[in-house]
């Protein structure tokens, strides 16, 4: 049964999961967003945030793009390989519509499940 549930495990919550993802990532963007990307050795995947707000200025705006990913991920989560990853976000992803967020986020899971494959 595929599962659809973002839990805590499927959280980077510590800074010590998150370094080991910037030490040595593999990158994967579009022209608003970047994944960083490092395998991992646990059974399922987890994904972290790094929304700056000095590329994201509102709180809002912030949360917005946040609730984007987190669905995005929520959703693809059972087609990806095993990996941590961070997602970071370019100065004017504030002004893209959910839509348009969710497109680019699509195009990237490609990407990672297309290179994981090959």
């Amino acid at each position: 049964m595929v599962n659809y549930e973002f839990n805590r495990e499927s959280r980077l919550l510590t800074p010590g999961h998150f370094q080991s993802v910037f030490s040595k990532p593999l990158r994967f963007g579009s022209s608003h967003i970047t994944i960083l990307v490092s395998p991992n050795i646990d059974e399922r995947n987890r994904l972290g945030l790094a929304i700056a707000k000095k590329r994201v200025k509102l709180a809002v705006q912030r949360n917005r793009i946040k609730r984007q990913i987190r669905e995005s991920f929520r959703l693809n989560q059972h087609d990806l390989p095993n990996i941590d990853m961070v997602v970071m976000v370019k100065s004017g992803t504030d002004q893209l519509e959910n839509a348009e967020i969710r497109k680019q986020l699509e195009k990237i899971w490609r990407k990672i499940i297309q290179r994981h494959n090959s």
